[in-house]
């Protein structure tokens, strides 16, 4: 099976996943080892609600930290010959992994976050319902010819599609809901830097097209994986409807056989739009030195009437993918803020009076006479706010200095790596003063 490497917080950093092949020794281990690692977790989840009851009235609040878990599961350990006949090292890193869960849960709540956007309390995993996820520090694990060696003498083979670029720090081990494992390395990775081209891009993301771009050659149509797919998944939905079980009861053998298509057929879908993200970025990143991205966030499209055009472009992974390419190849990727992009013109940089609504499809500036198409003229924007001349986009010749282009008032140039947190300003058209209000900012997300 396809290497996967995944986005891993921090700069230089990068997570490999591959499949494993999983004897029944082994699968019997990881499935006790998991056991014991969801006990921990419950156990953390019920002494941190014990503590905050606690809290309420006490005039000395108690703390429920990784450090007085840890105490905890010493103490727990000795008496429970169950609990220690499992290594240590997995129990210990789900206790970081509870802890970092409650810290940013705490944050939200402390920064006042909406509820909408909050993250949640740690909350018990059932066993019929959390997926097994182990984690391994150094200490825990070993590759050896092909095979990896965790701690209490598990023994699982690798399916690998290509080697690792350096030693892993640490691995996670986990099972997805088809019941495959994998196991997940993280590693030190150095970046890529390709041939410089000259050439900058702008990119506008949508939902007819998932990005509209300012070379033809590079716009990414709709792949619509989800439509082709809707067809048998529907009929597996309706068999799952027909045979779903009364509550408290087994489910059928026919039950679970349809639930299981239809996780393949949702885990086929997902891959076919994460190779479309990821083959289109790679083309991208290959021509253009510089990009100017829109900081679209489609989560707002969930509830109108594209929410399901919109989930099936896949526009925030085919961002992500894009930006996390940029930063392998140490490109230059540009956020750009998306308010205002449809209004403005990018040949003179007027607003129009009034949003355009979606029907209509075509750009037509009453200030300059401009015409173009909706969205291509949004991606000229986009290179316009980044500080980057659009006639630049389109030049062929490589090798050649890009060629800066006058910025709105407001935004500053963006130099040696640094954020530019300019305030907003004005620009001035044929409806007069209005505020520019988007900001510039680069892309500092760690790089696959």
């Amino acid at each position: 099976m396809a290497t996967t490497a995944a986005v891993e917080r921090g700069s230089g950093l990068a997570r490999y996943t591959y499949r494993l092949r999983v004897s029944s020794t082994a699968l019997a281990g990881l499935e006790a080892e998991w056991v014991r690692c969801r006990w921990v977790w419950n156990e953390c989840v019920a002494m941190s609600r014990k503590v905050h009851a606690a809290n309420r009235d006490a005039t000395e609040k108690t703390t429920c930290g990784p450090a007085q878990l840890d105490r905890l599961l010493t103490e727990a350990r000795q008496p429970m010959a169950w609990l220690r006949a499992g290594t240590s090292v997995p129990q210990q890193q789900t206790i970081r992994d509870f802890a970092k869960s409650r810290a940013k849960a705490l944050k939200d709540i402390k920064g006042k976050v909406p509820v909408r956007r909050r993250a949640g309390m740690p909350r018990m995993k059932r066993k019929r319902e959390a997926l097994p996820t182990l984690n391994y520090t150094q200490r825990g694990f070993r590759l050896k010819d092909g095979r990896l060696h965790l701690a209490g003498g598990i023994v699982l083979t690798v399916v690998r599609s290509r080697e690792l670029p350096s030693l892993p720090s640490s691995v996670r081990v986990h099972r997805d809901n088809l019941g495959h494992w994998y196991a997940s390395f993280v590693v030190a990775t150095e970046p890529q830097p390709l041939p410089a081209t000259g050439r900058v891009l702008g990119v506008d993301w949508g939902v007819r097209e998932t990005a509209t771009t300012t070379s033809d050659a590079h716009d990414l149509p709709h792949p619509e994986h989800g439509k082709s797919a809707a067809r048998k998944l529907g009929s597996y939905q309706r068999m799952m409807a027909r045979r779903r079980p009364v509550k408290g009861t087994a489910a059928s053998k026919g039950y679970r056989q349809a639930q299981r298509q239809a996780a393949k057929l949702y885990k086929k879908v997902a891959r076919q739009r994460q190779d479309t993200a990821r083959k289109g970025a790679k083309a991208v990143v290959r021509d253009h030195d510089v990009i100017a991205v829109e900081d679209f966030r489609p989560k707002f499209l969930a509830k109108t009437s594209m929410a399901r055009k919109a989930a099936d472009a896949a526009i925030s992974a085919t961002k992500t993918a894009l930006i996390d390419m940029g930063r392998k190849h140490a490109r230059d990727i540009r956020l750009v803020h998306p308010a205002y992009t449809t209004m403005d013109c990018a040949s003179c940089g007027a607003r129009t009076k009034h949003a355009l609504p979606l029907s209509e499809r075509t750009y037509a500036c009453t200030a300059c006479g401009v015409v173009s198409p909706r969205d291509k003229n949004s991606a000229r924007v986009m290179l316009v706010r980044a500080g980057l001349n659009p006639a630049g986009a389109d030049r062929v010749r490589a090798g050649g200095p890009l060629v800066p282009g006058q910025r709105e008032p407001g935004i500053l140039a963006l130099r040696g790596g640094e954020d530019v947190n300019a305030p907003c300003g004005t620009a001035r058209g044929r409806y007069g003063t209005g505020s520019v209000g988007p900001v510039v900012r680069r892309a500092t997300r760690s790089w696959r």
